[in-house]
């Protein structure tokens, strides 16, 4: 059982939740995740590590409520126990095996979406211990729905925050953004990695691929056992089926067939809203 520490609203149904989980904590590397069960019923729910701790024993998630099992997790509080936390899974990001020299030399950009933008910061906060300059997107629909933002400022070499309305700072899509840094004021960037929704995702890789930039992203695909063996997460990669739990989470974005994998998603899509309807009907979320 892991016992959560501590619960706050980031947005409008996305909460942060701090889990004691020491062996996690004492383990966990960038890019990595770890697999949720809330109960001995719950589904396993993978989620990308957004913080750790190795000094209180403790791990961060952030998580959006959009279906039951997601539902029943935010619903819990402050000194209610998780029956499952399982990690750190997958393997952690590419740069972690850079030498202090080539980190140094090195410049980043992130681009981050919604709920995507708190896995992002672990990353981002390593690379610039370790002396990389780091550009980071953050991209929401409206300025109410960001998240991470006064976080992510202090560990980033530039911070630009895009969203569709205008409501705070640039307005406009995070591809649009991208355009305007590399086409108009001539950044140059080494490796670029995205993370968020995976429509975002899909259109930031045909953004860099006009300007040859390598990219990353992070998958989060339906999984069952996070070890590889049910086949669950199978993702294409270039003309490759590869496992998101054991070959990724991270794959070179470039290569990825995203209209494959956002069909997967949306696979159980039905048989998760007949689900959460009927826990809704018998009030079992709590207050």
């Amino acid at each position: 059982m892991f016992k959560i520490l501590e619960k706050r609203l980031l947005s409008e149904n996305i909460y942060l939740l701090r889990i004691e989980a020491p062996r996690v904590a004492q383990s966990a590397l960038p890019g990595q995740f770890v697999i949720v069960r809330v109960d001995e019923h719950g589904e396993r729910v993978p989620l990308t590590i957004a913080d750790s701790d190795v000094k209180d024993g403790s791990v961060t998630i952030v998580i959006q409520a959009i279906g039951l099992s997601t539902r029943k997790l935010c619903a819990m509080q402050i000194g209610d126990y998780i029956a499952d936390f399982v990690g750190p899974l997958g393997n952690p990001s590419a740069f972690v095996a850079l030498s202090e020299e080539e980190l140094r030399s090195r410049h980043y950009l992130f681009v981050a979406g919604g709920v995507g933008t708190a896995p992002v910061y672990p990353q981002v906060k390593w690379l610039y211990e370790h002396g990389a300059k780091v550009d980071v997107i953050i991209g929401a629909k409206t300025a109410s729905m960001l998240i991470y933002t006064d976080e992510m400022a202090k560990v980033t070499t530039n911070l630009y925050i895009a969203t569709d309305d205008g409501s705070k700072g640039f307005k406009g899509l995070v591809t649009a953004k991208i355009d305007e840094l590399i086409a108009n004021e001539g950044k140059s960037y080494d490796e670029c990695v995205a993370i968020g929704p995976m429509i975002m995702m899909k259109f930031v890789c045909l953004t860099t691929a006009k300007y040859e930039l390598p990219t990353t992203v992070s998958l989060n695909a339906l999984m069952v056992d996070g070890t590889g063996m049910c086949g669950a997460c199978r993702v294409s990669v270039g003309g490759k089926t590869l496992f998101t739990c054991v070959d990724g989470p991270e794959f070179d974005g470039h290569k990825v067939d995203f209209d494959e994998a956002m069909r997967r998603q949306s696979m159980y899509r039905e048989q998760e809203r007949f689900a959460d309807e009927k826990h809704k009907e018998c009030n079992c979320y709590g207050k």
